[in-house]
């Protein structure tokens, strides 16, 4: 297990560092996922990156239980390992939430309708490597990894194009 979150294998042309941080337990996650959610907006797309186990599904639940605002913290926000999308309608517009783990071909995402969710909605994508995304537009990359000395604690390091906008909207998000 790798103390370092996975990146994607695709160039980050124009990624901008936005954050390298230890988020020390389930509720800094939270308090952080609460924190993004609130500057999140439709074409915007978080892309989840880590090893099995390294938070992804809980920092999105977090994410969209926040967007969906009042009795949202008792929301039922199922994985989408199975159904390999789920869909929210929140007051800041609809949230995707997909899981491409599962995909057994890259083109899969164009069935799903995902292709055009990136353009309209909040899209949450577990393991992006898997789909053949477009890598362009306002992507927040989340490398998220486990700390094998401290079990609840995860590394997340943050990236976003430095050309759309985007981390701008994000700057005091990490604190």
């Amino acid at each position: 297990m790798s103390t370092q979150p996975r990146t994607h294998d695709r160039p980050d042309a124009g990624a901008m560092p936005l954050a390298d941080l230890i988020l020390p337990d389930p509720a800094a996650t939270d308090a952080l996922a609460a924190r993004l959610a609130a500057r999140l907006r439709p074409g915007d797309s978080v892309w989840l990156e880590g090893d099995l186990g390294a938070g992804k599904t809980h920092l999105a639940r977090a994410l969209i239980r926040s967007c969906l605002g009042a009795g949202g913290d008792r929301a039922d926000i199922p994985s989408p390992t199975y159904t390999l999308v789920q869909t929210y309608d929140t007051p800041q517009g609809e949230i995707w939430h997909a899981d491409l783990y599962r995909l057994s071909d890259p083109q899969e995402i164009v069935e799903l309708g995902l292709l055009d969710a990136l353009e309209t909605a909040i899209c949450l994508v577990e393991w992006p490597d898997r789909g053949a995304l477009p890598a362009t537009g306002r992507i927040l990359r989340l490398g998220l990894a486990r700390l094998p000395d401290r079990p609840e604690a995860r590394r997340l390091i943050a990236t976003a194009p430095s050309d759309t906008g985007l981390a701008a909207r994000l700057q005091g998000v990490w604190t």
